[in-house]
């Protein structure tokens, strides 16, 4: 054999940077060399364009091989024998280049708004040849192969070549939808990494396997749209926001596939009148436990419940009854497992390096790093991929005070200011920024929510004056007030008085939602009807007057699965949700008044056109403390558009009680929470009431117990 190269020794090893330099044809002299390496094949020839073919010598009993090839020819084949079997291939470092140079200018600029199109696994046709293109950004490795089905997981058989600024590609002939993949990687200290799955991965292992799936996800059927407006300012917008392997389970536990809860839960959701599904995180993820709020895969819905296409037509079906589908969306953090984006190419590509600034304390996992054009690159594509390839409609964005905030969750000294010194982190600012200018310019029926817990000003206000961009933001501060004080017993509640007045302060600061989420009913919270106080039926007219209250309340509204029914454990995301419990009356009453709420809430213009803003409300009564009562006029833009809303959160009957209103005339009584149909008492108006003479129109209510009311004018 002759006496080989360094070049030719790197390809042995597994460890050439630029396999395209030594592989493939090359004019050498005045002929064209062609060298393969094909370890296990005992001979190979090359195959010309017109079937000529010539032996290609083995020069190292690694499989190296080389020769020219036959009368010139520029196009060719190889066959080789393995045993007693003869295979034509197609040498994958004879073809051109995936990316483009526009390509190159656009992933440099970071400005590729489509890098789904072009990272991660393509099938495509390149010369005439079926094959997939894989393209993987690893700009500090020294090499980097693909491995996976078509090649025995060797990662000798198929390195990369870079380009750009880092980024690695192949087109690997005859690899086809369905393989299994990964990226083999050697750091930049010469260190070998365990494989990586693909950072774009359309499709995954079902856990704990972590391989990447070959998927053609532009075939995949694209769901019907939503209706159109069902995310503006003035259209009722009630979430119903589902854990989708916890919602219902079949026999043995075991998890319905997106394509059994197509069948189920749009249906439901139709029934009982939301107009939204909002799902946990959908993104590949390796632990239950998670919720997925740790992914692996961000481009990859979950495989646990069965294939992208499936989880395509949950979405179609959630569509074709009416309701918009929005999904949990984390570009806040991710974890640290060894096959995910973590230390990637040996380095800390995607977090920061330093854990003051890159590693969260709360869950030990990763923060990205915004300041690097590639990282927000590769986010803000994948919030425009779910947009366009899956029909989403909006995206709710997990824990962005943690990304807001250098210091969050962090003792003192244990965090690194910003250039000015201060605790803001400007380059996740920049990012939420760039990420809902793309969002609303590219899909301006989409929306957007912050899940955001201070008082960060401006979140839902626009880009170009001070914002960060956000259609709405979820009302934390409302949350905690109205829960804390719905849990104190009745006696006690005039003392806390000011928690129900107080959201009315800050209610048009923002485009809000108010939020009772899966966070409120797990870690020892227990259930919202956990929190009631009192007997059993104290307890649940409890929860009727306050979940009347919040339908009542501006802002648009957000209901955990299980909340419709007062699920009575805490949720668990290892079981069904307990739906033997609606044979009881009791919680059969809650999910018929929660389907009452949400169908009066989309009825009444004066209950969801001005919710967002201040002109749609006003107090009638706010300083009856010893009675625990709180009235108030909702309003929509038509000038008869008024809704009275009288909430007694006492265990008293009042009776006389006299309210003002902006008419006179008849009222109708269009909603009792005290109603027998819901477990009530049956106490109230008697659907109607009268205002009584005098100068200014006031009605003379009989107000139920622990119950609210919904009056409004008759045309």
């Amino acid at each position: 054999m002759t006496k080989l190269s360094a070049e030719a020794y790197a390809i042995i090893e597994g460890r050439h940077s630029d396999p395209f330099h030594y592989l493939g044809l090359h004019i050498e002299g005045d002929q064209n060399v062609v060298r393969a390496f094909l370890p296990e094949a005992s001979n190979v020839e090359a195959v010309g364009e017109h079937g000529e073919t010539a032996p290609l010598a083995r020069i190292h009993d690694s499989g190296l091989f080389a020769g020219a090839l036959p009368n010139g020819s520029k196009r060719y084949q190889l066959r080789a024998r393995y045993g007693d079997n003869v295979v034509d291939l197609d040498d994958p470092y004879r073809f051109p280049p995936v990316l483009t140079d526009f390509d190159l200018y656009l992933l440099g600029e970071g400005t590729h708004q489509r890098l789904y199109d072009k990272l991660g696994a393509h099938p495509m046709t390149l010369d005439g040849v079926e094959g997939v293109a894989f393209v993987v950004l690893a700009p500090n490795a020294r090499r980097v192969s693909v491995v996976g089905d078509f090649n025995f997981w060797n990662a000798r058989r198929h390195p990369m070549r870079v380009r750009g600024v880092g980024y690695w590609e192949l087109f690997i002939p005859h690899a086809r939808v369905g393989d299994h993949y990964k990226f083999d990687i050697v750091g930049p200290q010469g260190q070998h990494l365990a494989l990586k799955s693909d950072p774009m991965a359309f499709a995954a292992e079902v856990r704990p396997s972590t391989a990447s799936i070959v998927l053609d996800e532009t075939r995949i059927p694209h769901p019907r749209p939503a209706p159109s407006g069902i995310n503006a300012l003035g259209s009722p917008m009630s979430i119903y926001e589902v854990h989708l392997g916890s919602w219902r389970r079949k026999s043995h536990n075991e998890w319905l596939t997106y394509r059994e809860l197509a069948e189920q839960l749009p249906r439901y959701a139709r029934d009982l009148g939301f107009t939204h599904i909002e799902f946990l995180p959908v993104n590949e993820h390796p632990f239950d436990g998670s919720w997925g709020y740790q992914p692996t895969g961000l481009y990859a819905p979950t495989s646990r419940f069965g294939t992208p296409e499936d989880f395509s037509a949950l979405v179609d079906a959630c569509h074709r009854e009416g309701l918009g589908v929005m999904l949990d969306w984390v570009p806040g953090h991710f974890p640290d497992d060894p096959h995910g984006l973590g230390h990637f190419d040996g380095t800390a590509l995607y977090e920061h390096a330093n854990p003051l600034q890159g590693r969260h304390l709360d869950w030990g996992t990763l923060i990205y790093n915004y300041g690097r054009t590639e990282v927000v690159n590769f986010l803000v594509s994948n919030a425009l991929f779910w947009l366009e390839r899956y029909a989403i409609d909006g995206l709710r964005v997990d824990a962005v005070a943690s990304m807001l905030y250098l210091d969050y969750s962090r003792p003192a000294g244990g965090w690194i200011p910003n250039k000015h010194g201060g605790r803001e982190n400007l380059e996740a600012i920049d990012f939420l920024r760039r990420f809902n200018t793309e969002v609303f310019a590219r899909f301006p029926e989409a929306t957007t929510a912050a899940e955001e817990s201070t008082a960060w000003p401006q979140v839902s206000r626009p880009v170009e004056f001070g914002g960060l961009g956000f259609g709405y933001k979820w009302n934390m501060g409302w949350m905690h007030d109205t829960l804390n004080y719905i849990s104190k017993e009745p006696i006690h509640r005039k003392f806390h008085h000011g928690d129900i007045l107080f959201g009315l302060h800050y209610a048009f600061s923002e485009n809000f939602i108010l939020p009772l989420s899966h966070d409120e009913v797990v870690h020892g919270k227990r259930s919202i009807l956990g929190r009631m106080p009192g007997d059993d039926w104290q307890r649940f007219a409890n929860l009727r007057a306050y979940y009347s209250f919040m339908f009542g309340h501006p802002g648009k509204k957000l209901m955990f699965m299980g909340c419709e029914f007062a699920q009575e454990r805490e949720w668990s995301h290892d079981r069904s949700l307990d739906w033997h419990l609606l044979d009881q009356k009791n919680h059969a009453g809650i999910q018929s008044l929660i389907r009452d709420l949400n169908r009066l809430y989309q009825a009444l213009p004066a209950l969801h056109e001005l919710d967002c803003d201040p002109s749609g409300f006003e107090w009638i009564v706010t300083d009856d403390a010893n009675g625990n009562v709180f009235a108030w006029i909702r309003k929509g833009n038509d000038a008869r558009a008024r809704c009275l809303v009288v909430v007694n959160f006492s265990p008293n009957v009042y009776y006389n009680y006299h309210v003002r209103v902006p008419f006179a005339g008849k009222w109708r009584e269009v909603l009792n929470s005290d109603s027998a149909h819901y477990g009530g008492s049956n106490v109230g108006n008697v659907g109607e009431v009268h205002t009584l003479d005098g100068l200014v129109p006031e009605l003379n209510l009989t107000i139920p117990p622990l119950a609210a009311i919904f009056l409004v004018p008759e045309n």
